[in-house]
This record gives structure tokens, sequence and C-alpha cells, in this order.
């Protein structure tokens, strides 16, 4: 049982960011606020959302990309961190599991996800 203080101040604090909806599988782009000296900067983030735990304001996004050398690079965002600036969704994914740990493990083609169409992009492309 939590106290209801803490979960109102949860709930304000939830509802001032906008969040777009995703899960796990989709392909998002983070674009984090950085702060270097004097000087702020935004930096962009693109993978796969491998995995989103927690509830409220403790929630979690584990972000998997590949990065040089075909290193994989895994980061993990609080869903309503004041860092963050955008969340993009540029494709969902179709999986049939919550968590996507197996990634780590596949290399190449065989990581790929299939995309879900919607049927805008499906009317569009006819």
């Amino acid at each position: 049982m939590r106290n209801r203080y803490i979960e109102a101040f949860e709930q304000a604090q939830i509802a001032e960011k906008k969040v777009p909806d995703f899960g796990a599988g989709d392909t998002i782009r983070i674009g984090i606020r950085i702060k270097e000296g004097e000087k702020t900067r935004v930096q962009s983030f693109e993978g796969v959302c491998i995995s989103i735990r927690g509830e409220g304001a403790n929630k979690t996004f584990t972000v998997r990309k590949i990065g040089a050398n075909n290193v994989g690079v895994e980061r993990i965002f609080p869903l309503y961190a004041e860092s963050l600036e955008t969340i993009d969704v540029l494709r969902r994914g179709k999986v049939a599991r919550a968590k996507l740990y197996y990634l780590r493990n596949l290399r190449g083609k065989a990581a790929r996800i299939k995309e879900i169409r919607t049927v805008k992009e499906t009317a569009a492309k006819n």
C-alpha cells in the first residue's frame, strides 16, 4: 500500500508529460537533453525498445541499438525523466513477447523484427 500523498504527487508529475504509446519491438528515437558546462544540446538515441517495466512515475524502458563495430548498446531511460526531450516512434514491431532479451544473442538479419503495417500505410502504398 502506497502513501496517498506520494501517489498524488506522482500523478501530477505524470500528467505534465505527453508520452506516445509504444511497446516492446518498436523502433524509437529518443532526444536526450545533455548539459556540458554552460551549454545544453539534444542528442538522439535510436534503437529497438526491448522492455518496459515499472508503473507510474517509476516506469522505465530499455532501448537497444547496434553501435560502432557491431557492438550492442543498451540504455535504460525513466519514462518521465526531465532530460527526455522527445520520444518518436519510427516503426511498430510485430513481436510475441513483452521482453525481447533474446535479441542480445542475435546478430545481423536474425535480429530483425517484422513491422506492423497500418491501414493508412497500406492505402498510401496502393
